[in-house]
């Protein structure tokens, strides 16, 4: 029988590779890596614009890893450029239309995925699903941050 840890692990690392194959199947059509979907949606809910600067912390991703894909998706015509800021990691950008249409793609398969992923819970399972994952994000976030304890009593 696996341990609370283990169980935990791998149950994260399997959602977590999959979901990663689900997101370079899909924009793989694209021509983009998997991560660029998580750009796309959170771009389109700023649609006057985002800088670098707010992706990274919406996305949770470091610096080079969001210019990458912002460099890789303005190549392929999705972003554009609205203002030039006071650096490049400052400017203000916004999804063109073909931008638009691909986000608006991306969350119409994320709502599918979503949905048939947790198709046998309730609504009061998934209420308590996310509340537990967030309370376990916060946690580790701070356990990684301050270190593990040597005793938690």
């Amino acid at each position: 029988m696996l341990d609370r840890f283990e169980q935990f692990t791998a149950a994260i690392s399997s959602i977590h590779r999959f979901v990663q194959k689900i997101e370079r199947d899909e924009m793989d059509k694209y021509g983009l890596k998997g991560a660029s979907a998580q750009y796309l949606l959170a771009m389109a809910r700023y649609p006057e614009g985002v800088t670098a600067a707010t992706l990274c912390d919406i996305c949770d991703r470091d610096k080079a890893a969001v210019s990458r894909i912002l460099a890789e998706m303005e190549a392929k015509g999705l972003v554009h450029r609205v203002d030039s800021g006071e650096s490049q990691y400052r400017a203000l950008l916004a999804l063109t239309p073909a931008g638009k249409e691909a986000a608006d793609y991306v969350n119409r398969k994320a709502t599918i995925a979503v949905e048939l992923a947790g198709k046998d819970l309730t609504e009061d399972d998934r209420r308590v699903l996310y509340a537990s994952l967030e309370a376990i994000a916060a946690n580790i976030r701070v356990l990684s941050h301050k270190g593990i304890p040597d005793d938690t009593k």
